[in-house]
């Protein structure tokens, strides 16, 4: 076996373009420290230092027949960089991914909550309506469910203008009390 150690890194490019395995593992020896370096300050991980330069060399082997190269430690320190940019840019992406996911699923919880919250409130007033007296349940529904005036109301059910007035406020006071109820119980549910 023949010792490369005396050999510069140009004339081991050439050996290694002649898939020289043993050039390409002096190469490896010589650099790995310091694309090691240049990985692990920007990465602050071993392992994650230990791979970039893994696949630089690796590339690097690949790539030996096809790339023209005069200057093997700046080449490898470019590669280094630009494979360590790579690894961040990905990173950033899936913590994005993430992070969006995290916050789709907060909103889902978010809206399924308010959607539960907006029909027990609904079932709520339901409830009161449900419980007025029928003339003053039948008033209220022709008012808020068919849009009828007050006139028109009177007019369908034969009754005074005032009267519809006085039913439709007393619905309509009740429904304040439940609301008013609501929104107290909401208050302590997020205290």
């Amino acid at each position: 076996m023949e010792n490369y150690s005396s050999y510069s890194d140009e004339e081991l490019t050439v050996l290694l373009k002649s898939d020289n395995k043993i050039a390409f593992t002096e190469l490896y020896n010589r650099h790995w420290k310091r694309l090691f370096g240049i990985a692990y300050n920007r990465l602050k991980n071993i392992q994650a230092a230990e791979d970039i330069v893994h696949d630089v060399m690796v590339s690097f082997w690949n790539n030996r027949e096809k790339v023209e190269i005069s200057n093997l430690s700046a080449y490898l320190a470019t590669a280094t960089k630009y494979m360590i940019l790579q690894k961040i840019r990905k990173e950033q992406r899936r913590l994005t991914y993430s992070q969006s996911m995290e916050s789709s699923d907060e909103t889902d919880n978010i809206n399924l909550e308010d959607s539960l919250h907006f029909k027990n409130i609904m079932q709520l007033i339901q409830e009161e309506i449900n419980q007025l007296p029928e003339k003053c349940k039948i008033i209220f529904k022709y008012s808020r469910e068919e849009h009828l005036s007050i006139k028109e109301i009177a007019g369908k059910l034969n009754l005074s203008t005032s009267t519809v007035e006085n039913q439709l406020n007393k619905a309509l006071g009740r429904l304040r009390i439940v609301m008013k109820n609501i929104h107290l119980l909401l208050f302590f549910t997020f205290l």
